[in-house]
């Protein structure tokens, strides 16, 4: 999919990841692990962002190999690798995940400072500030939300990332959210969207519709305060909705 991180044409400029791990094949099973879950298409992996902090290593990659795959499938992964030179070994953890925010969300929550896995310039630029700003705001607290869903279009007539996202606090806003990613293929820049609502079901509907071209405006997130507002009246604990962990 040629998504707001999709390499540009040039296939001569399209960057190539190291995993730097020649010398760290002490654990078997583990390195067999890493190759199966993550390199096993290293020459399919493009680097979006890294960052090296002495034994740690965090990365935002874009897998050109998960367009031939189950369709709907994230197309950006998280990886984060830890090595012990002394033992010559190391682990990782690992994320497939829909948009570059939310695995640089995934990436700060493991240690890695948020200044430093900034993405290159790779793919459609965001086309306006509302983008910017929704993206800083995923990378910055996407660990304050639980992702229940995605889906990522390859139909270059219609190039969409729908995600449903529950709030983990359960007094925020609008605890269902939903961020739409599109991008324009004449002007080749990207939008992110965000819409709030009260129930899973109503999330995941607005997602098909999308899907289908059927979907209505997102509706707006329910600001805090009136949120708040509504918490302090003394009426009955409201049905939980579902789909909701007790």
């Amino acid at each position: 999919m040629l998504s707001p991180t999709d390499p540009a044409p040039d296939r001569k400029s399209i960057p190539q990841v190291d995993f730097d791990l020649d010398d760290l094949d002490a654990d078997e099973e583990k390195y067999l692990d890493f190759y199966r879950k993550v390199a096993v298409h290293e020459d399919m992996l493009v680097p979006l962002a890294e960052h090296h902090d002495g034994p740690h290593s965090y990365y935002v990659l874009f897998d050109r190999t998960a367009t031939w795959g189950h369709p709907g499938v994230p197309q950006v992964l998280a990886v984060h690798l830890q090595r012990d030179h002394e033992k010559r070994t190391f682990s990782f953890e690992h994320a497939p995940l829909p948009l570059p925010a939310m695995a640089q969300s995934w990436l700060i929550h493991r240690g890695c400072p948020r200044d430093a896995i900034a993405l290159a310039p790779l793919g459609p630029p965001p086309a306006d500030e509302a983008t910017r700003a929704l993206e800083r705001r995923l990378a910055g607290d996407g660990d304050h939300y639980a992702m229940g869903y995605s889906y990522t279009s390859d139909d270059p007539e219609d190039m969409v990332i729908v995600v449903a996202l529950r709030a983990l606090d359960e007094r925020a806003p609008s605890p269902f959210r939903v961020v739409v990613e599109e991008v324009d293929t004449e002007t080749w820049t990207h939008t992110l969207r965000e819409g709030g609502f009260d129930t899973l079901g109503e999330a995941l509907q607005w997602c098909d519709d999308r899907l289908s071209g059927q979907a209505g405006p997102l509706p707006p997130v329910r600001p805090a305060a009136a949120a708040n507002r509504q918490a302090g009246l003394p009426k009955a604990p409201a049905p939980r909705p579902p789909g909701r962990s007790r």
